[in-house]
């Protein structure tokens, strides 16, 4: 006899088969936190996938949305010094200099002695840079609401309490959270 559509078990995703493999493999060691991790793990890989999408409309890397974005946020005049935006963006000074090249090469970000006493250096997004980060940013947000819709507003609400009260006691206290949503 079948069981009706409503009492079934819906199929094992990725996490629950690794799961089923490791619990078969070693008995002996709880992996019951993969159940969590595994899948905030394999979410994040296909939402930066699908992320990734709207940035290469633009003809962006994810690094690089991320830096037009964070010269945005910043609000007029636009710009920051690099050392900065590496930390609003969360990369190594050298991985900054690179985005910045492209960005440069491609008249989005121009760079220009700081104010003080000129050794310093200075990034700011070019009024063409600025228009691409907006339609960008716009079509972005549509995205991820697209995403995020597809659970109900309810649960979305619930997701993001969790998720905040998660990420406040794994974050450092001190810690610049200003890239967070880009």
């Amino acid at each position: 006899m079948q069981e009706s559509k409503e009492h079934q078990e819906p199929p094992l995703d990725h996490v629950a088969r690794i799961q089923a493999a490791w619990r078969r493999e070693r008995p002996d060691l709880d992996v019951g936190p993969q159940a969590v991790i595994g899948r905030l793990h394999r979410i994040a890989t296909l939402l930066t996938r699908e992320l990734c999408v709207v940035y290469q409309r633009y003809g962006l890397s994810e690094g690089e949305f991320d830096v037009l974005a964070a010269l945005r946020r910043a609000g007029a005049p636009f710009e920051r010094a690099p050392g900065e935006l590496a930390a609003h963006t969360m990369v190594t000074t050298g991985a900054m200099t690179k985005r910045i090249d492209r960005l440069e090469r491609s008249g989005l970000v121009t760079r220009r002695r700081g104010d003080g006493d000129g050794r310093g250096r200075v990034v700011a997004l070019t009024v063409p840079g600025r228009e691409l980060i907006d339609r960008a940013f716009t079509d972005h947000m549509h995205n991820e609401q697209r995403l995020l819709g597809t659970m109900p507003p309810a649960r979305a609400d619930e997701l993001e309490g969790l998720l905040t009260a998660w990420l406040a006691r794994l974050e450092d206290p001190g810690g610049d959270a200003s890239d967070v949503g880009r």
